[in-house]
């Protein structure tokens, strides 16, 4: 199938469309949520307990999507897809009636999970139906509903939260899903070499273990414990030892649930730790850019939250051109672009002090979105491209994986930092400009070891963008 086959209209379009969906039900319930905690708090109560909204369901997502790939390769893409929907519709009714804080939390585990199977399976069945000269063009279709869902998501939950109920921002939830799970059903084929797999149900719990107690250390050290507390030493050690178990045992098993391989080779590898930059610069940016505005340049939660939407505005934008520029200059180009522009966005932050405007902080997020937009999936890409279809699934989840682990680290990182100098208590905005900068100084020497990894990208990866127009891989096996 050639370009021209490529949109909504096509005979690929209903797929393509319930993948949007899917990838919206994501996106929006990134965003959506944070707006609505004040109204949540003065319902239900737990305003101690409220941040667990957030990282336990970053915890479920990020822990369950090395398993989730593994199973997309081993039983097709149809069903995990059509199951992280399914408990994604359930959680969403059982967070809108929530009681209490604490079955909300525990809700929000379940719907952490069913993310966990949605993000790399709608990555994966798209790099199964097209080729990548047609990803360049069906990237924009994807990377258009993260720019919507980063106006939409905050301002559909201010609307609830003042004007109906908090509760509606999980309720909304329901006909997305069950207009993308009937169009999944009805409209999605695939061919699956049925055989009986032999699932690493040993190698599975260790790594669900392992990276639960190594991400639950790494985002409450320094909040719910001390680093150098018992609990925050048991917490992370139990957890490397149980990674290092997993190690032991997936050398032996006959289909590992994480391949070692993966991390033998040069692309993989290279475009794994970009995944680990672009997750520790994004959410960075999204925990401090809206307190500095607020505190330090004394504006409200709207203008903001305006602020930072320049970067999630910036980064569709740039990733739905990404293809032309990646067809055109090749992965490794295309990377090194992407990756110097977000150096010299996070360079021009350190220019922001306590006289500057929020027009400049708008500014500089977008060139660093420009520059995500054309590091991230680009990269992404370039790693399905390399595998076929029995590897691609456990591939793209690594990938994603790996950018929620950088999401993780740093947080825990830039926490730390901003902690040092602010200190408990009231917030100075001289010292919480002296914090920021300082963690500007850090994302600035991620973003050129960026610069360095993005020039490791072999240029072998660029030979799969010089296929013919007409080639599309087969959908499945």
């Amino acid at each position: 199938m050639t370009d021209n086959n490529v949109g909504l209209r096509s005979a690929r379009g209903p797929v393509l469309l319930a993948m949007m969906l899917s990838t919206g039900l994501i996106a929006i319930d990134s965003t959506i949520i944070a707006t609505a905690v004040p109204s949540i708090v003065r319902d239900i109560g737990g305003f101690t307990e409220f941040p667990w909204l957030f990282s336990v369901y970053l915890l479920a997502q990020a822990v369950s999507v090395p398993i989730y790939g593994k199973l997309n390769d081993l039983f097709g893409r149809k069903p995990v897809i059509l199951w992280g929907i399914g408990l994604f519709l359930v959680s969403s009714v059982l967070c809108g009636i929530a009681w209490s804080i604490v079955p909300l939390i525990a809700f929000r585990v379940l719907q952490g999970l069913g993310a966990g199977a949605i993000m790399p399976t709608t990555i994966t069945i798209i790099g199964d139906l097209y080729s990548v000269r047609e990803r360049a063009k069906v990237q924009g279709y994807v990377a258009s509903v993260w720019g919507v869902a980063s106006v939409v998501g905050p301002t559909l939950g201010g609307v609830f939260s003042e004007w109906v109920s908090w509760r509606w921002i999980f309720f909304v939830n329901i006909p997305i899903c069950l207009l993308a799970g009937a169009m999944i059903l009805r409209r999605f084929h695939e061919r699956v070499e049925r055989r009986r797999p032999a699932v690493d149900y040993r190698g599975a719990a260790l790594l669900a273990a392992g990276l639960t107690l190594v991400i639950l250390g790494v985002l409450e050290g320094g909040q719910a414990w001390a680093w150098t507390s018992p609990t925050g030493i048991a917490v992370l050690g139990a957890g490397v030892v149980l990674l290092v178990a997993f190690g032991f045992v997936e050398r032996s098993a006959p289909d590992p649930v994480l391949p070692l391989w993966i991390f033998r080779r040069r692309l993989l590898l290279s475009s794994g730790f970009l995944a680990v930059g672009v997750g520790a610069i994004l959410l960075g940016l999204s925990s401090y850019i809206p307190v500095y505005v607020q505190e330090a340049l004394g504006t409200g939660p709207l203008v903001a939250g305006l602020a930072l939407g320049a970067l999630t505005i910036g980064w569709p934008i740039s990733a739905s051109q990404a293809g032309r520029v990646y067809l055109r200059v090749g992965f490794r180009g295309c990377a090194l672009i992407g990756s110097s522009l977000v150096v010299g966005g996070v360079a021009l932050l350190l220019r922001l002090d306590q006289r500057s405007s929020v027009y400049e902080v708008g500014a500089y997020c977008l060139v660093i979105g420009l520059g995500m937009g054309l590091t991230a999936a680009p990269t992404l890409i370039a790693a399905q491209s390399s595998v076929g279809w029995t590897e691609r699934g456990v591939v793209t989840a690594n990938n994603i994986f790996l950018r929620s682990l950088g999401s993780a680290l740093g947080v825990a990182v830039f926490g730390a930092m901003a902690n040092a100098v602010v200190g408990r208590g009231a917030v100075d905005p001289a010292r919480l400009t002296d914090a920021v900068h300082r963690i500007f100084i850090a994302m600035l020497l991620v973003s050129v070891v960026m610069v360095v990894l993005a020039g490791l990208i072999p240029r072998a990866a660029d030979a799969v963008t010089e296929e013919a127009a007409t080639a599309s891989p087969a959908p499945a096996r």
